[in-house]
């Protein structure tokens, strides 16, 4: 059976591991909301740079790369999604911020009409409607997420299916690692400046969790940015809705963020949504390959 037909593809598989890395180090995030959000950003990319680095140099990779416009872009969206996405972790429950976050492959398939030249059925504006009202649902009921909070986390969205498609646009001419350094790099940059503004002394267990943080960002960019050249944004993006269990556990056990049956429900209208534009994408790309397989 060819790679393509199984639902666990080498993409989908890298897609897992991805979500659970990054999931591990939004828990890190969340210990150290007492630091500036610029500040952790400095710290993820920094460790993430030098740790690509070490990979480019044993992969015997280019650093600089050829799409040098494309490379910057992606640094420049990939850095306002991860800074806008800290803010909203440092400041509402985890499950709600990366259910925000979640909205991201609306924002993909919709940017790629453009960037990619892809298509998108009828059918997935309504799916896509469906996610929004989860998100409003939201806000409406908890009094924890801010409308301020709430746009800062569909901010975060639009920037990384932004991201996600410049990705994609370099897939097969760039190596991952390429790719993944030149986002560390803008981050650890734009990191820097903030903090000769703003800087809190990390202290204790700060130390360990900033250092996490850059190493379980680092492995999980990789498995992301493999998972996007493996395939399309929509065959991969179902796997992501798996950390939403992970956050409304953690969120409750470990930080107290009881979430009540109105949240939940606003929540599963976003994965639902998304996941049944997902499914229904990938329908229509097998109608089309059926087509063009009886054509030939």
């Amino acid at each position: 059976m060819a790679d393509s037909d199984k639902f666990i593809t080498r993409g989908v598989r890298s897609m897992f591991l991805s979500t659970a890395f990054f999931f591990v180090a939004n828990v890190f995030v969340k210990e150290v909301s007492h630091l500036p959000a610029m500040e952790a950003v400095f710290f993820r990319c920094t460790i993430a740079s030098v740790l690509c680095l070490i990979g480019l140099h044993r992969a015997k990779a280019s650093v600089i790369g050829s799409n040098h416009l494309i490379l910057a872009l992606r640094g420049i969206f990939g850095t306002i999604a991860l800074f806008t996405f800290f803010v909203t972790l440092h400041n509402i429950p985890l499950a709600t911020a990366q259910t925000l976050q979640y909205v991201s492959p609306i924002f993909s398939a919709v940017l790629a009409i453009v960037i990619l030249r892809e298509k998108l059925g009828r059918t997935q504006w309504l799916f896509y409607a469906i996610a929004f009202a989860g998100v409003l649902l939201i806000q409406r009921v908890d009094h924890r997420v801010e409308p301020f909070y709430v746009m800062l986390g569909v901010l975060s969205a639009f920037c990384s299916g932004m991201a996600y498609n410049l990705v994609r646009r370099m897939s097969g001419q760039e190596h991952r690692l390429t790719i993944v350094f030149h986002f560390q790099l803008v981050g650890a940059i734009a990191g820097f400046i903030a903090i000769l503004f703003e800087w809190v002394q990390p202290t204790g267990w700060d130390w360990l969790w900033l250092l996490g943080l850059g190493v379980f960002s680092q492995l999980g960019q990789i498995y992301l940015t493999d998972a996007l050249q493996r395939e399309k944004v929509a065959g991969v993006a179902i796997v992501i809705y798996s950390g939403l269990v992970y956050a409304v556990v953690i969120g409750w056990t470990i930080f107290g963020e009881a979430q009540s049956l109105l949240s939940l429900a606003g929540m599963l209208l976003v994965v639902a949504g998304v996941l049944a534009s997902v499914f229904n994408s990938r329908r229509l790309e097998r109608r089309v390959e059926d087509v063009e397989a009886t054509a030939a």
